[in-house]
C-alpha cells in the first residue's frame, strides 16, 4: 500500500505527501519530477483556483520543508485534498483528487478554458517492476479508465486542462505489459476507474 500523510503547507491547505524506501521508480506528468526516474516522493498539494506562484519554486521549497530528499513528483490541485479517494485492485492502489469545474474534451476546438492547477490528480502503486515501456502504458490505461469513469459519471468531457499521473512501482523493470488486458494494467484500469467515478461522483454532490 502507498503511505500517505497529510501535511500543512505555507498556504494554509493540506497536502498529501507520499516517502518511499530507495528502490522506487515512477512514471510521472506532474508539473515537478516529471518522466520515468527514481522517486523518493510525492507531494499532491491543495492550491487556491487563482495560483499564481511559480509551482516548480513553490513544489521544491515545500519538499525542502517537509525533509523531502532526492528526486520526487510535485503535483498542484484546486481539488479539496481531503476528499481524496483510494481504490485498490489485484495489489494495486491509486489515490485520486477530483474536482470537475474545468471539464474539457481532449480533441476539442481551441478555447479560453482555464488552464490553472490540475483538478484530478492520480498517484498509483504498482507492486511488481515495470519495464519503461509498461509504465508508459500504464499512464494510457489510468488515463482511458479515468475517461470513461468521467463517461460514467455524465461528466461532457474526458479530463480537465491540466490532469497529471504518477505511477510508483520497484525498480528492476521486470514486466513488460501495462495494457488494460494486462494483468497489472487491468488492475490500475479497475483501480483508477473506481476512485475517479467515486470522486466524481462526490463532488458533483457538493455543487
Amino acid at each position: 500500500m502507498i503511505p500517505s500523510e497529510v501535511a500543512q503547507p505555507d498556504n494554509g491547505r493540506p497536502a498529501l505527501v507520499w516517502r518511499f524506501p530507495p528502490g522506487v521508480r515512477s512514471v510521472s506528468t506532474a508539473v515537478v519530477g516529471g518522466g520515468i526516474g527514481p522517486c523518493r516522493w510525492v507531494v499532491n498539494v491543495e492550491v487556491d483556483d487563482e495560483y499564481h506562484r511559480d509551482p516548480v519554486e513553490h513544489v521544491r521549497a515545500l519538499a525542502a520543508e517537509w525533509g523531502l530528499a532526492g528526486r520526487g513528483s510535485g503535483l498542484l490541485t484546486a481539488a479539496a485534498v481531503r476528499e481524496h479517494v483510494t481504490a485498490t485492485a489485484g495489489g494495486v492502489e491509486c489515490v485520486v483528487t477530483v474536482g470537475l469545474s474545468h471539464p474539457t474534451l481532449a480533441a476539442a476546438p481551441d478555447t479560453d478554458s482555464p488552464r490553472g492547477p490540475g483538478t484530478i490528480n492520480t498517484v498509483c502503486w504498482v507492486p511488481v517492476a515495470l519495464a519503461d515501456g509498461a509504465l508508459v502504458n500504464v499512464v494510457v490505461t489510468a488515463t482511458e479508465a479515468k475517461a470513461q469513469a468521467l463517461v460514467d459519471a455524465g461528466v461532457a468531457g474526458t479530463g480537465t486542462p491540466s490532469d497529471a499521473i504518477v505511477v510508483c512501482c520497484p525498480e528492476g523493470g521486470g514486466e513488460p505489459y501495462g495494457g488494460p488486458r494486462s494483468t497489472w494494467g487491468r488492475h490500475v484500469a479497475d483501480a483508477v476507474h473506481h476512485a475517479t467515478l467515486d470522486g466524481a461522483r462526490r463532488w458533483l454532490a457538493r455543487v
